[in-house]
């Protein structure tokens, strides 16, 4: 991470802390983003999908962003400002801007198959908050594909100065960098970073951090960095759990193995169901095994 790219390093889309009544614990939020850092990990990525930020009170959502740059710096903090409309979400970029944030993270328009001139003026409206915005492309989710040559163009108009990539289509990477060789690619999905890493990505919009940041870390830094022979055997031994990004059941999985490594996960709010009982026992064996090797 560098002061003019605050998006880049290990940046953690953290999960948010519930008490049981599906209170928002903001200590244990705080305390958590301190945690992160204190371990390896660069900044963290507030109310992405992971942090539920769909079923989150606008109250409850500034406080998360608030919350976070009180505990580790604003310069350490890229919250995700998606919704519903564009000036909504350009309300949600000037809130983290306000907050002492560097930058933002935007999901095309999610409320219908948008095309590419509603998601270019989505994005220059969004731009419009004066801070840099990283895009977040899921078309899994979303329905609304930020291919090369969209990401390219939206780039080139000064939009965006990163992108999130969530497709798992690890060839992209490299018609990115032809296409937009400024725009920095960010990892977005757990169990393809080695390939994005070796791609030459930038940084990664993490998930399973939450749970194992040191080892986390370790494995980012070392692909990054060409190592295989550090990466490729780490890679393999945390993968049943990074798989778990890239499934529907994404925030209790992670939950589950943050409650299983010492660390508050707690329950989602609805309509998150709990995880089914097979789901459940592949999780739990797969962090405790990880745990048994030392990952952490």
């Amino acid at each position: 991470m560098t002061d003019h790219h605050p998006w880049r390093g290990v940046l953690v889309a953290t999960a948010l802390p519930l008490n049981d009544d599906l209170s928002v614990d903001f200590d244990r939020y705080a305390e958590h983003c301190a945690w992160l850092v204190e371990n390896g990990c660069d900044g963290v990525v507030p109310n992405g999908s992971l942090g539920e930020y769909q079923v989150l009170t606008p109250e409850e959502r500034a406080r998360v962003v608030e919350t976070a740059v009180a505990a580790i710096g604003g310069e350490r903090v890229m919250p995700g400002v998606a919704a519903y409309g564009s000036a909504e979400a350009r309300r949600w970029a000037e809130q983290a801007g306000e907050a002492g944030c560097r930058a933002v993270m935007l999901l095309p328009p999610n409320a219908y198959r948008a095309d590419e001139r509603s998601v270019l003026a989505h994005y220059a409206e969004v731009a419009r908050s004066g801070l840099p915005v990283v895009a977040y492309n899921n078309p899994i989710d979303t329905k609304a594909d930020l291919v090369p040559e969209l990401l390219a163009r939206l780039h080139g108009e000064g939009y965006i100065r990163g992108v999130k990539e969530f497709s798992g289509d690890v060839r992209r990477a490299y018609r990115i960098a032809e296409l937009a060789p400024e725009l920095d690619l960010l990892i977005g999905a757990d169990d393809v970073l080695l390939e994005l890493a070796i791609a030459g990505a930038k940084g990664w919009v993490a998930g399973y951090p939450n749970a194992l940041p040191r080892a986390c870390a370790e494995l980012y830094h070392a692909a990054a960095d060409g190592d295989l022979d550090t990466a490729l055997p780490l890679y393999r031994q945390l993968h049943p759990l990074l798989r778990w990004d890239s499934q529907v059941e994404f925030v209790q999985a992670i939950k589950l193995s943050m409650d299983i490594a010492g660390r508050h996960g707690g329950p989602c709010r609805p309509p998150r169901a709990a995880l089914l009982p097979g789901q459940e026992a592949a999780v739990r064996a797969a962090t405790e095994k990880a745990l048994a090797a030392g990952l952490g």
